[in-house]
């Protein structure tokens, strides 16, 4: 079977709609409904109905998906082996969202390479979306997210239960003020409870996409913000920061997704250096590790 069609079925059946399957996929309707009816006469059924609500699984089309599932997963590590650099017995793929590569990935790199260093390692940082696509995918072994989307498929697995705190380059600060204030976008969850706490600080003047730039500029032009405690450390222990009493600390935690079922040595490998690296963070910020099937 071609492996892209395969990709197709499993697009639209997370998207629910052939339209926002072609727009991921960056193909147009028409060649999404040729693929359609290519698998459709392969397995002899049809595999969606088509109504104004979306693309809705048939009976057949329920049956197929771990199928599809497991063809794309094998593939991409077939795809993924073949490649192996000379010397190394196997790929690891990793990716995170930017917001929480640091300090966890780089400390996971050395961890890596002091202990699986025949290990060929790969990473990626990606926005959580397009991480857990390529976890479902077979891309990516493992992703680093926070508050990851439940898929049927994946595990998602607690690793690090960090804080947003308020810090400012002024050591008087009591009360933040919208004209040196920073807004960092660090997601609707947090925007939600943001707005509730500071309804004045929601149209500062300088808004940030990125935790880390937001930081940069702080630390640059003076202010105050919103960052994750982790990253904030060591410029508190510097002087440089300082906290802002009396204002409310945000949960911000970070999350291992990974394929259920995943078997490779690799694979349990990596998970065990992120619990261990997680479990290096001070006192306040680890979390109890669970899993649970999406």
């Amino acid at each position: 079977m071609d492996i892209g069609l395969a990709r197709t079925f499993l697009a639209i059946a997370e998207t629910r709609s052939f339209q926002r399957a072609a727009d991921r996929l960056h193909v147009t309707q028409t060649a999404i409904s040729a693929r359609v009816r290519a698998l459709e006469d392969q397995l002899g059924r049809p595999l969606f109905v088509r109504n104004k609500a979306g693309a809705v699984l048939t009976s057949a089309g329920e049956q197929f998906m771990p199928h599809a599932r497991t063809l794309v997963q094998v593939w991409e590590r077939a795809r993924q082996q073949v490649a192996v650099p000379a010397g190394r017995r196997a790929v690891l793929a990793l990716g995170c969202e930017i917001s929480l590569w640091h300090p966890l990935l780089p400390r996971w790199l050395v961890h890596m390479r002091e202990r699986a260093p025949d290990l060929a390692l790969r990473c990626t940082v990606s926005p959580a979306r397009e991480l857990l696509d390529q976890v479902a995918g077979g891309v990516l072994d493992v992703a680093i997210a926070y508050a990851p989307q439940q898929r049927p498929g994946l595990r998602v697995e607690l690793l690090i239960e960090e804080r947003l705190v308020m810090v400012s380059t002024d050591a008087q600060a009591r009360m933040p003020q919208a004209a040196d204030y920073v807004n960092v976008d660090w997601g609707p969850e947090f925007e939600a409870q943001h707005g509730l706490a500071f309804p004045e600080l929601s149209n500062a003047p300088v808004q940030a996409g990125l935790g880390p730039l937001g930081l940069e500029y702080v630390l640059a032009a003076g202010g105050t913000g919103y960052f994750r405690l982790e990253v904030a450390r060591p410029h508190l222990e510097a002087g440089r920061l300082h906290r802002v009493p009396d204002t409310p600390e945000f949960l911000y935690p970070a999350y291992a997704v990974y394929a259920a079922g995943a078997e490779p040595p690799a694979l349990h490998e990596a998970l065990e250096g992120l619990r261990e690296m997680a479990g290096r963070l001070p006192p306040g910020n680890l979390a109890t590790a669970y899993q649970e099937k999406a």
